[in-house]
């Protein structure tokens, strides 16, 4: 079981709810996804910079997990960073995000990961704006856009 905090899609905290942990075989995820969603998603693959459809989305709203609905940035936060990927300076709930450590490709990255499924969304990086300083780089075929 895992704590989630639920938001309204105008990004409003609404309760902190216990929930087991969404898990699927590969099949199961591959009849859910398209193709580049589940290898981002399951095997930490990511999309190519500028290809996705939520980098220009400016909506008021959330975003969430592509895999299982979780709510993990709010538009709140989302910046033009110029790197090719929606970024975001903030999690919309630290506690529905798992951060871990990366070492692929020869570097030290902490790779951020939906808490309900596992899915991983994207990196955080050291050179984001304020307030935090972070720049939260996700790959849009891991989120979904719920209009506020």
């Amino acid at each position: 079981m895992v704590s989630i905090v639920m938001f309204s899609n105008a990004g409003v905290r609404e309760r902190v709810v216990s929930l087991p942990k969404v898990v699927k075989s590969d099949a199961g995820w591959r009849k859910q996804l398209g193709y580049d969603s589940f290898e981002v998603t399951r095997h930490g693959d990511t999309e190519r910079p500028f290809t996705g459809a939520l980098l220009n989305e400016h909506q008021k709203g959330i975003f969430c997990c592509i895999c299982c609905d979780t709510a993990v940035f709010s538009s709140d936060t989302k910046f033009e960073s110029g790197t090719g990927w929606p970024s975001f300076w903030a999690p919309i709930a630290k506690e529905n995000i798992v951060e871990t450590t990366d070492t692929g490709f020869g570097m030290i990255r902490t790779a951020i990961s939906c808490r309900l499924c596992d899915a991983h969304l994207g990196h955080v990086f050291n050179d984001g704006p304020k307030p935090t300083g972070l720049r939260y780089c996700m790959n849009s075929v891991a989120l979904k856009f719920a209009k506020a």
